[in-house]
């Protein structure tokens, strides 16, 4: 019998369509990808231990994902039946997965999950630097020199008769995280600094770390105190992916609470005045205000429509201001959430908010350096006025000076001064009554932020080559230079400097240490015994004027 030719050539392209089986995903090849997009900067085998972050699960490993500790949410064969499916299906924002995303994962992610536990889980060819058992050697890992300067100038019999010059600490552990937030504890001698995927606690008195926190999500971008120093907010997240802020217990650094919520990084951190809420401003576009009893968003802020870096409370708690890449100020009610200011006129993104503690005069500046003052005149009738006849926002004067970008500005308890922090490579510091310039620190490296103590003994600054520098508040004499590692095989790792040359650090970095004179490298010994004197790093910190080590 003879076909037409149409029939055969239909047969021909349909019968492989309807032959063919699927291959079904695999763990390595399909399904891993996901978890790391979606799922492993929570459950990780790094955070099992915080349960808070992780529940107890971690997905960065087929084992790990198939063997959870006393409830699997995978059943091999049955996807409807296992709990990782349900926990991405269900319509409860509260219990649905991925943790704080207002959208479920895209149907197509989780049919291809589904269609992997229906295939039985399987887990596919383990890529080569995962499926080998071998212990092989160590890669080096070439470091760049931190150079730290000194004014110590040692004898020449303990340099070998070489020509007296200040001698340099050199470490081969660069380049440090830039430092991208620092804030004083309120009442206490402590300083928190935020680099990437840490926060280290520095007790001033001591000159040395007190605690380095590590369960944070990527980039720190803010950190606060609350007023009563019981809970510290570390804000931070993924790029387009993920923001959050964790809350810490000061009194044991207990991670408390994981504020989800944000789709984009959490840029800044306000606490209320009375401490019972937080404000969060982020790269999605919105302000949150936190219940920090219920730990969930009472108000979500859309008003702006561009990234939004900047955010603080006014001092009676009822108003916010927030600053955008929108290029604008917005004033809103704190309370609904509403809308009463937008402060405009500026041409490029605006970064920076510091307002006043007597709450009338709010600072802005960004991509633009000039800071501008601003009256609000919002204080005590914000809550009550409508967008209509709300007071507006006043530009009292614009005041130039950096060179470059401002990334922070930061009032003194006392309102009497202003810091600022620019990428130019300076702090600046201003009147906080007429916005006078008074004084210009230059430091050499893009400055992210500058912080003061709660007593103004110390004015902190830190930024992209990752060290931190501690300042007379007074006289603007640098006091000490704080460098913070992350931790190695569990052990800290950090360093305390003065410009006499007097230092501190962890057992881990002595091997580590190089001196340098005229750049050429000198032997430690005798040179420690002069510098060694952690006694010496306290008395610089706390103000005090130094003999040079050397000095008979």
């Amino acid at each position: 019998m003879r076909y037409p030719l149409t029939f055969l050539v239909i047969f021909f392209l349909t019968t492989p369509v309807t032959t063919q089986t699927h291959k079904p995903p695999t763990y390595w090849e399909d399904i891993r990808p996901i978890f790391r997009k979606y799922c492993t900067v929570c459950h990780s085998a790094k955070n099992l231990k915080e349960v808070e972050v992780s529940g107890g699960l971690a997905l960065d490993s087929y084992e790990a994902a198939l063997k959870a500790p006393k409830n699997p949410v995978i059943v091999p064969g049955k996807s409807q039946q296992s709990p990782l499916l349900q926990l991405m299906l269900t319509t409860d924002e509260d219990r649905r997965m991925p943790k704080g995303s207002s959208q479920p994962l895209p149907k197509e992610v989780i049919d291809r999950i589904a269609r992997w536990i229906d295939a039985g889980a399987p887990e596919g060819n383990r890529p080569e630097e995962t499926a080998t058992t071998t212990v092989s050697t160590p890669r080096r890992v070439r470091h760049l020199d931190v150079l730290l300067r000194t004014n110590a100038i040692p004898p020449a019999e303990l340099v070998q008769g070489r020509k007296p010059a200040p001698i340099e600490l050199v470490l081969p552990v660069g380049p440090l995280a830039p430092v991208t937030a620092l804030r004083f504890h309120p009442s206490k001698p402590w300083l928190a600094v935020g680099q990437y995927g840490q926060v280290t606690i520095w007790d001033l008195t001591q000159a040395s770390p007190i605690r380095v926190l590590t369960n944070v999500l990527g980039a720190v971008h803010d950190l606060r105190f609350s007023p009563d120093g019981t809970l510290l907010a570390v804000a931070g997240g993924q790029p387009s992916f993920k923001g959050d802020v964790r809350l810490y217990r000061t009194d044991s650094w207990e991670l408390i609470g994981v504020l989800r919520g944000h789709e984009d990084c959490v840029y800044s951190v306000a606490f209320s005045p009375e401490g019972k809420r937080l404000a969060s401003a982020s790269f999605d576009k919105t302000v949150r205000i936190w219940n920090l009893q219920t730990q969930h968003a009472d108000t979500v802020v859309t008003g702006h429509s561009d990234f939004v870096y900047a955010v603080v409370f006014s001092p009676d708690g009822k108003w916010l201001a927030s600053a955008s890449k929108d290029r604008s100020v917005k004033i809103f009610d704190a309370a609904t959430g509403q809308s009463l200011v937008t402060l405009s006129g500026m041409n490029q993104d605006v970064t920076a908010l510091a307002l006043h503690p007597a709450g009338k005069e709010l600072v802005s500046a960004g991509f633009e350096p000039a800071l501008i003052w601003w009256r609000t005149d919002l204080a005590g009738k914000a809550a009550q006025a409508s967008r209509a006849n709300a007071s507006s926002g006043q530009r009292l004067r614009t005041q130039g000076g950096h060179g470059s970008a401002v990334y922070e500005l930061a009032f003194s308890p006392d309102g009497k001064l202003l810091a600022s922090a620019s990428a130019d490579g300076t702090v600046r510091l201003w009147n906080g009554e007429t916005g006078a310039p008074l004084q210009t620190i230059p430091v050499g490296s893009v400055q992210y932020a500058v912080a003061w103590r709660y007593d103004l003994a110390q004015l902190a600054a830190g930024g992209f080559d990752g060290i931190v520098r501690l300042y007379d508040s007074k006289t603007a004499r640098l006091l000490a230079l704080l460098v913070c590692l992350p931790p190695e095989n569990g052990q800290p790792r950090w360093l305390a400097l003065t410009p006499e040359g007097y230092l501190a650090f962890a057992p881990a970095l002595h091997s580590q240490l190089k001196w340098r004179l005229q750049n050429q490298s000198v032997e430690p010994s005798p040179l420690p015994a002069a510098l060694l004197q952690p006694e010496r790093l306290r008395q610089a910190i706390a103000g005090q004027s130094l003999p040079s080590p050397f000095q008979k």
